[in-house]
């Protein structure tokens, strides 16, 4: 045999291997539970806030938390963001004035959050030319966001590309193995309850591409089509 003849195996077998391992850890390919957690461990939750209408939904679906069951929640903003990084401190606010207790009650685990702020996929009006840089930038921080403390139990998001990348950068962790990574970077997308008969373009990769747990989308029409889980008008 050729040099030349092993180099292309030896090629062929790297891709189709990775082309394996990819497939297993997609979601959509192939399907898990969650793994099971002692009752009162500790659970981290990442949420994604997109912008504006993004963070008001977010928040919305997520007005009856407990933190008992999510003891520490993580908030990613994009950067200038001011509105959902204080919509966020408010939220948090309202859950100690909920849950905060007394000293005398000693049945509520410790509850933390932090808010972590990212270089935005694309600003507004950015030229599309530029584009790939600034998501490259994006995804790099979704790294070190995810590995600054223990690797997240579930991530939540329903915003548009920053999303996309933070469940993107969660699935390359998996691929590659990540020590701390196994049964925990579970995903959920909520898709806008704006979108009444088609997934966003961040929904339609999401979905398309198997790269979530679970798509919950707010409107009958969309389940119908196979383009989700329909669970009711999430936001109130």
């Amino acid at each position: 045999m050729t040099p030349s003849f092993l180099t292309v195996t030896l090629i062929i077998i790297v891709l189709s291997s990775a082309f394996l391992r990819f497939l297993y850890i997609l979601p959509g390919c192939n399907p898990t539970k969650p793994r099971a957690r002692r009752r009162g461990s500790p659970t981290r939750l990442l949420i994604v806030l997109g912008s504006g209408g993004h963070t008001s939904e977010m928040l919305s679906l997520l007005h009856n938390l407990d933190p008992n069951l999510y003891t520490h929640r993580s908030y990613i903003v994009s950067s200038g963001d001011d509105f959902s990084a204080s919509k966020a401190i408010e939220f948090e606010r309202g859950i100690e004035a909920r849950y905060g207790g007394s000293e005398q009650d000693t049945t509520l685990i410790p509850s933390t959050y932090d808010i972590n702020m990212i270089p935005r996929a694309r600003k507004i009006h950015q030229p599309l030319l530029t584009t790939p840089i600034s998501s490259v930038r994006c995804l790099l921080a979704c790294f070190a966001i995810l590995r600054t403390h223990t690797y997240p139990d579930l991530i939540i998001a329903n915003g548009p590309a920053t999303a996309v990348l933070v469940i993107v950068a969660s699935l390359l962790l998996r691929f590659f193995g990540v020590r701390g990574t196994h049964g925990r970077l579970r995903t959920i997308y909520v898709e806008s309850w704006a979108r009444v008969n088609t997934l966003s373009l961040s929904g339609k990769i999401l979905m398309h591409g198997g790269m979530v747990n679970r798509m919950i989308v707010q409107w009958n029409n969309l389940a119908r089509k196979n383009q989700g889980e329909f669970r009711g008008a999430l936001v109130h």
